[in-house]
């Protein structure tokens, strides 16, 4: 069936194909709360498919189809599964139409009028911030995140206005299957080129996804992005010449705190409760949407101070006298760049540790140099392996080699026992981790060892 002619108003049963991951997880949560009987494999059990579990989704975590239950109307599945994957081909075999989360996501955007967040960096924490102003100004949004809110307590929140607020992936150009009244552009940087190939065919699809908004929508794009209008207005940002415009940035009292002007509309002394120039940026994009869809400025004001962060995104895990520990999902040179800073314009003059897990092969062999630089601005650097994800090795690609190339006063490549032993002896001001792959497992034990300390 193709997916014009998808009906999901007849969908009663769904069936996932991974679906721990942070996307799918929310689609399931979208169709549980919307009455239908949810069922799903996932490799393994992680915290947040217990939490599905408690919600009353169906899970296993066997590839093994005799478990698939019986009379599924819709199989959805993520590009991250192997293609020998038993399941998979169980329902291929019988001809079974396997539809892609962003085919389904772009579904379910026709039906409101969308806010789209696109850019290769900041696309979690703008949409969660956009979600979370909108609401506070009694818009009630629907949401599908890319990350935990530590606000709404999850990665999707259904609501009863017209609007939508999504995140806009490029990867697999997923983007192009939605069609926004508001789209948000924060950055075209080079990433993806397994897929890609080139920046310039990346830049080129950030156009195509662009020119898919409606006739009389909006772009709001960060100011220094090549993009042409095509039938929409586009809005530029960022702090120079740019219409929606933050200024006067600073830290005060531990927080950063900014000065927002949009045409005849001015908010001073924005305190912001997550840190980073580059959140500023973000706030900055998602103050502008929310003011073309009619939110109230000095409630958004006022949610932006209160808001609570999401989950691994420039998380505060723990704080005590001198000691402060971070942690990040930033996986690219520019990510890296935009959480180092921040931790030193946070707590200037402290030491920084960093412990950074490499996220693909590719990445890493595409951005080795960035990498370098970026992790050389650390005062000590531990380096664990590359978490391969979706990818087989590439001889040659590995954390030693960055190790080597920081040189061997500040980096040291460490296996994961190795590193909670160091932690042990470390004295260090402010420890970071970073990284997209399972380098989150490791947080907790470190906040406990740091806790005894």
């Amino acid at each position: 069936m193709s997916i014009e002619k998808l009906d999901l108003k007849n969908i009663n049963t769904v069936y996932f194909i991974g679906i721990g991951g942070i996307g799918m997880s929310a689609l399931a949560r979208f169709f549980n709360q919307t009455g239908a009987k949810v069922f799903g494999y996932d490799k393994v059990e992680t915290t947040l498919t217990k939490k599905l579990v408690e919600e009353g989704l169906k899970i296993h975590y066997k590839d093994n189809p005799d478990l698939i239950p019986e009379s599924i109307d819709l199989v959805i599945y993520t590009p991250a599964i192997p293609s020998d994957h038993l399941e998979k081909n169980w329902f291929i075999t019988r001809g079974v139409k396997l539809y892609k989360r962003a085919e389904i996501l772009g579904l379910i955007s026709r039906s409101y009028k969308t806010i789209a967040v696109a850019g290769t960096h900041g696309k979690t924490t703008t949409a969660t911030l956009t979600t979370q102003i909108l609401r506070a100004s009694g818009i009630e949004c629907t949401a599908f995140l890319g990350g935990i809110s530590n606000d709404i307590k999850g990665n999707y929140i259904l609501g009863d206005s017209k609007w939508l607020v999504v995140e806009a992936d490029e990867f697999d150009r997923s983007f192009l299957q939605l069609f926004p009244s508001i789209a948000i552009v924060l950055s075209m940087d080079a990433d993806h080129l397994d897929i890609y190939g080139e920046h310039d065919i990346l830049k080129e699809t950030f156009q195509k996804f662009v020119d898919q908004v409606e006739k009389g929508g909006s772009v709001i794009a960060r100011e220094d992005l090549s993009l042409k209008s095509s039938g929409f207005q586009l809005l530029k940002f960022g702090n120079k010449m740019a219409r929606a415009k933050f200024k006067n940035v600073r830290v005060e009292n531990g927080e950063f705190v900014f000065d927002y002007v949009f045409d005849k509309i001015e908010l001073n002394n924005i305190s912001l409760a997550i840190a980073g120039r580059h959140n500023i940026e973000n706030a900055t994009a998602a103050l502008t949407a929310g003011i073309l869809v009619g939110a109230d400025p000095e409630i958004m004001k006022l949610a932006l101070g209160r808001f609570k962060g999401i989950y691994r995104r420039f998380e505060i895990i723990f704080k005590q006298g001198n000691i402060a520990y971070i942690d990040d999902y930033a996986h690219h040179p520019t990510e890296l760049r935009a959480a180092i800073t921040a931790a030193r314009e946070l707590y200037p003059r402290k030491y920084l540790t960093g412990i950074f897990q490499p996220h693909l092969f590719s990445r890493t062999r595409d951005f080795l140099e960035g990498f370098v630089e970026e992790l050389g601005k650390l005062d000590k650097v531990y380096l664990l392996d590359i978490y391969p994800a979706r990818e087989q090795p590439i001889p040659g690609i590995t954390s030693k080699i960055i190790s080597e190339k920081i040189g061997k006063e500040k980096a040291k490549l460490v296996s994961k026992p190795e590193l909670l032993e160091i932690i042990k002896d470390w004295n260090g001001d402010v420890l970071m981790t970073l990284g997209a792959g399972n380098i989150d497992q490791l947080v907790e034990p470190i906040k406990n060892i740091l806790k005894d300390k």
